[in-house]
């Protein structure tokens, strides 16, 4: 069976490895085209094209996949695996596979459709996660499902979550390709009246709000961390706040800094305390919030907002 991988970030990567250790026939790699990156604006590949360039595999860094239907044909693929590639296909594309197209979704479908699902499952709250592999259709992470793999979010940051996931993706990967080539492509269609969805994240919706809930702050920290990372200010200065706990401190006025020693900084919210474990000042690097005491007038009565 001769397959097209199609993948752009970190976390497409090792399901491409998979493929590949296990003897799969991937005969090209689609990946985005080289982007500007850092202040000195460097032009560079995407890591599925590093690694796909280093296993020795034909790499298609196509602007629009939709105007490449002719080169899809002559590559001549049976199917493609598609994984956070970051482009919509057209039927004209979903028609070049005659074995299909099939997407490894970070979630439980039909939880979590869109851009987002791993930082939604972690701002939801969600005590499990995990990866589905469907049959791409044109609407929106709606096809039926080949198969699921579940797993334990257990107070990860998304950053944490993201290296798990992509792990057990490749695992998903590698067991769909061997249920195709096996014939086994039995589908369970999606329940319509349980989707939900979730769009890109913006920095604007990083900005924490102290006055919700302890819990739904921690997980809002969480779920944005490394990157675009919860923000706050304290004393005009902003800070991108890493990591977070609930904690059973006394509660003042909402944001106030309640404690602020080698624990970590404590900060009242509409309902109970977080205590900030890891954060990183402007300009700066991340570090333990000890450390940043350490270094900083930062005292209980402060503000962060």
């Amino acid at each position: 069976m001769k397959i097209i991988f199609a993948g752009s970030p970190q976390f497409a990567v090792p399901p491409l490895e998979k493929l590949v250790q296990n003897g799969k026939n991937v005969v090209a790699v689609i990946t985005r085209p080289d982007k500007p990156v850092g202040r000195k604006k460097i032009l560079t590949a995407t890591p599925v094209k590093v690694r796909a360039t280093e296993l020795g595999l034909p790499v298609y860094d196509f602007a629009k996949i939709k105007n490449e239907v002719s080169t899809l044909k002559e590559i001549g693929a049976d199917i493609m695996i598609t994984c956070a590639y970051g482009q919509l296909l057209t039927q004209e594309v979903l028609n070049c596979f005659k074995g299909g197209v099939w997407n490894i979704h970070a979630s439980l479908l039909p939880e979590f459709r869109g851009a987002s699902p791993i930082q939604a499952a972690i701002a939801a709250g969600k005590t499990h996660t995990g990866v589905t592999v469907m049959k791409t259709e044109l609407s929106l992470d709606s096809g039926g499902i080949l198969l699921a793999k579940r797993l334990e979010i257990n107070g990860a940051t998304c950053g944490e979550l993201t290296e798990r996931l992509s792990i057990l993706g490749a695992d998903a990967a590698l067991e769909c390709v061997n249920l195709l080539e096996k014939g086994e492509t039995q589908l369970l269609m999606q329940d319509e009246g349980k989707v939900t969805y979730c769009k890109k994240i913006e920095k604007a919706d990083c900005k924490i709000d102290f006055s919700r809930p302890a819990q739904s702050v921690v997980n809002a920290i969480k779920a944005y961390s490394p990157a675009p990372a919860a923000h706050c200010n304290h004393g005009g200065i902003a800070l991108n706040i890493l990591n977070a706990e609930t904690c059973s401190l006394p509660c003042g006025k909402v944001g106030e800094v309640v404690a602020a020693d080698k624990r970590g900084i404590a900060v009242s919210c509409g309902d109970g305390c977080i205590l900030i474990t890891a954060l990183q000042p402007a300009g700066g690097k991340a570090m333990s919030a000890a450390d940043f005491i350490n270094g900083r007038k930062i005292k209980a009565g402060d503000t962060l907002d």
